[in-house]
């Protein structure tokens, strides 16, 4: 004898429809209306920013103070920390919206959290490789690595990108010492490079490379001059052996895509931004002060790509105003409402499940009739039994 089945009818496309709006009206609910909760070490991420916006204001103070004015242009928000869009000191093109959404002090808290989630507690030593291409991140860096009262050895390069600390007698070296000299840090770099092509100031004039000598003279910093890449690599590894006692290292933060520390072009793409704790055997490839340190377990902090990390870290792409401390994603974190969520999952499936079982009309009556058949005594003369002419069919 053959089983019996039912066969649903089928469904009209109204009712598809209106299952279909439903779904899309519960997804828009979540979406709109996510919980909003305080993220971890709220107290730290908060000082941090307001340290790093201190410092901002300190170095647009001393650029007006040197006689450089703002450009409306390339810095709307009037931050003073916009380079020029180029300079004897520029060593390779920048992109302008990256430099402006960089000049926000909250990327100091996403930085605490990335030290943070790499393991770094007060005392313990951070490498941090740095250029003048980013002031306003190493301002942040540099905040988030004092508010954690971490060790950190600093290694820079002097040159400049477009838009970034490029105006010659306020270069990155000399904004670090005016930072060491209000108090607002209490540690500098050990040593810098001449920056640029291949860290070595490769295609700079005499005049550039004379100007970047003069920075490094009046701020007391040692000239790392080598004749190679990998040299430059190995020049840095040895300082940060030298500085750290024989200690280890917790983490080490590159800044911007200096050749030295995250390798050629090729290299600079090999990591994701932000924290990596394992990177692929990809990045590995790729010789650099980072894959040396991440080949020896080091978690390393990749700040490239900024306007990418902005936006992951809900935190605004070229501000018209620079954001004042405490906003952004970085202090509180979005999720959606889970028991609105479930809410909305239990109600579907039960719907798909009356849509299946009964087609809507008469649930009870269509269940207790299709209990009520499976217990009749089933004989040969049963051929067909019809449900209802809404409904399905119960076939042999």
């Amino acid at each position: 004898m053959k089983g019996i089945y039912w066969r649903p009818r089928k469904v009209s496309r109204r009712t598809l429809v209106v299952l279909a709006v439903a779904c899309i009206a519960g997804m828009a609910v979540l979406e709109l209306a996510p919980q909003r909760r305080e993220v971890e070490h709220i107290a730290e991420k908060l000082s941090a920013a307001q340290l790093a916006a201190n410092g901002m204001d300190l170095l647009k103070t001393e650029r007006l103070k040197r006689g450089h004015e703002i450009i409306p242009e390339l810095d709307p928000a009037q931050t003073g920390l916009i380079g020029h869009s180029m300079s004897l000191v520029t060593s390779v093109p920048g992109h302008l919206g990256a430099k402006q959404t960089s000049v926000n002090p909250n990327f100091a808290a996403v930085i605490v959290g990335m030290l943070r989630d790499a393991g770094v507690g007060k005392g313990d030593l951070v490498a941090v490789g740095c250029s003048g291409s980013f002031p306003a991140l190493n301002v942040c860096v540099y905040s988030a690595l004092e508010t954690l009262e971490a060790r950190p050895v600093v290694i820079a390069s002097a040159a400049a990108s477009q838009f970034g600390a490029n105006i010659p007698d306020l270069m990155w070296v000399d904004m670090e010492r005016e930072l060491h000299t209000a108090g607002l840090i209490s540690f500098r770099s050990v040593a810098a490079s001449y920056g640029g092509f291949e860290d070595r100031g490769l295609g700079m004039s005499s005049a550039a490379k004379s100007l970047i000598a003069d920075a490094l003279a009046r701020n007391n910093l040692s000239a790392l001059k080598t004749k190679s890449l990998e040299a430059a690599i190995d020049r840095r590894m040895g300082i940060y052996r030298c500085e750290s006692g024989g200690k280890p290292y917790q983490a080490y933060v590159n800044i911007g895509g200096g050749a030295t520390s995250v390798g050629r072009t090729e290299g600079k793409h090999k990591y994701k931004p932000g924290l990596t704790i394992t990177p692929d055997a990809d990045a590995l490839s790729i010789d650099s002060v980072m894959t040396r340190f991440a080949a020896n377990g080091v978690p390393v902090i990749h700040l490239v790509q900024v306007n990418e990390l902005a936006a992951e870290h809900g935190l605004p792409v070229c501000p018209a105003v620079r954001p004042q401390p405490g906003s952004g994603g970085g202090f509180v974190a979005a999720s959606y409402d889970r028991g609105l969520a479930l809410m909305f999952l239990i109600g579907l499936s039960l719907v798909l499940c009356g849509l299946v079982l009964t087609g809507f009309r008469r649930p009870l009556l269509r269940i207790a009739e299709l209990l009520h058949l499976h217990r009749r005594p089933q004989g040969p003369r049963l051929a067909e039994i019809s449900v209802d002419a809404h409904g399905g069919e119960l076939m042999v």
